[in-house]
């Protein structure tokens, strides 16, 4: 089937006063589908997130995963001349997207209210740690502090430990829900002419993906335990050590699969109408009498040997990976998961975003430097050349005063 040449959001404006990863991860999606995005950054160092580390040819990490095809318009927004810049390039987008400290951008005159009186079309979103009212509101929030607050850590890591995501989970959740907040404001605009303003907080992303424990605990019951890698309330489900010290992932979900389990991988059926395995509550009552009859089978098998049972009893397994093994995962080389993107430092390979649409291709583009579009972006404004010159010498003096 060919392709179409536009994307959903072809011919719609981002502009994005962020930093980090909630604000980024949200506007380089919008990117992906076609968004023109415009990241507002310092003059000089920009995004701090730039500075993170070093490990992508001497580029962070973080900036080149969730930084692509985007433009960068380096502004010091204290500056007259720089905020008129912001103003005016407002007055005509689509969206602005902003994760700066609390009330800052209200501060700024970024506000909703202020913007709307001049783009009544302009959609808002907001990032914060705790939403825009509320006794936290002006309470700073980074992404290990709101996994402890949402109850996060105390369902995650070993009896002795608790442990954050390996990831920044609670960032992700956030820009997730910003994501899917603009989509829906956007069509939500077509239907009205009228923009919208979007409050997304941290607290409440996480909050929601924390659904299952809450139930878990409703009126007062006691919370699923923390258990590693294994499921807090499913077993068999999780990690197990075969005879040659290899580690391998399984999980059962349901009654026939158990039955199934202990007739082709187990090698014992009489296992399954075990009066303390018989049904998922038993087994996960009993996990550590059913995690000895297990590793007593494996004990005899290589990990490889465990997974050819498991595939041909049709029982879900998977491999332990490392970052190696993802990088050379042959499910994603299949299927063609991989392209070159080009960066401030060279190409790097990224992956294609999740989903494959029939329609149209994903957008993946340069990351840009610092200001890397400061001339164009003002030009379009307007701005003749003697201005954007004023202005970059005004914010180097500045920069060089700090």
């Amino acid at each position: 089937m060919t392709k179409q040449a536009i994307r959903p959001l072809d011919g719609i404006t981002v502009v994005s006063l962020e930093h980090a990863v909630a604000a980024p991860f949200c506007t380089r999606q919008l990117a992906d589908l076609g968004a023109r995005v415009i990241k507002v950054e310092r003059p000089g160092s920009g995004d701090f997130a730039r500075g993170y580390d070093q490990r992508v040819k001497g580029q962070s990490s973080h900036f080149t995963w969730i930084n692509r095809s985007k433009q960068s318009l380096a502004l010091d927004v204290k500056l007259p001349q720089a905020k008129a810049a912001l103003l005016e390039l407002l007055k005509t987008a689509d969206v602005l997207v902003q994760n700066l400290a609390p009330g800052a951008a209200a501060r700024m005159g970024l506000s909703y209210a202020d913007l709307k009186a001049h783009n009544p079309r302009l959609i808002v979103c907001d990032i914060s740690g705790y939403g825009s009212d509320g006794p936290y509101r002006d309470k700073k929030a980074y992404d290990l502090l709101i996994q402890s607050e949402a109850g996060f850590l105390s369902v995650t890591g070993t009896p002795e430990t608790p442990s954050k995501s390996g990831i920044s989970v609670a960032d992700i959740a956030a820009g997730m829900y910003a994501y899917t907040n603009i989509l829906s404001a956007l069509l939500l605009r077509g239907r009205t002419g009228e923009g919208s303003h979007i409050d997304v907080s941290m607290l409440e992303a996480m909050g929601e993906w924390m659904g299952y424990p809450l139930y878990y605990a409703y009126d007062g019951a006691t919370p699923p335990p923390r258990t590693g890698a294994s499921h807090a309330s499913i077993y068999p489900y999780g990690p197990f050590t075969a005879g040659d010290g290899g580690t391998v992932m399984l999980g059962l979900q349901n009654e026939r699969e158990w039955k199934v389990f202990c007739d082709q991988v187990l090698l014992r059926p009489e296992v399954a109408v075990d009066a303390r395995f018989h049904s998922n509550a038993q087994r996960n009552a009993n996990r550590a009498e059913l995690q000895e009859l297990i590793l007593q089978e494996f004990a005899q098998l290589t990990s490889a040997q465990v997974v050819q049972r498991l595939d041909a009893a049709g029982i879900a397994n998977a491999h332990v990976n490392d970052m190696a093994g993802l990088w050379a995962h042959p499910q994603l080389a299949a299927r063609q998961r991989w392209r070159s993107v080009a960066t401030p430092v060279g190409e790097v390979p990224a992956l294609l975003p999740p989903g494959v649409n029939s329609a149209f291709d994903y957008r993946m583009d340069p990351i840009p430097a610092v200001g890397q579009h400061n001339a164009a972006i003002l030009a379009e404004l307007g701005w003749s050349a003697e201005q954007i010159g004023a202005l970059q010498q005004a914010q180097s003096a500045k920069a060089m005063d700090v």
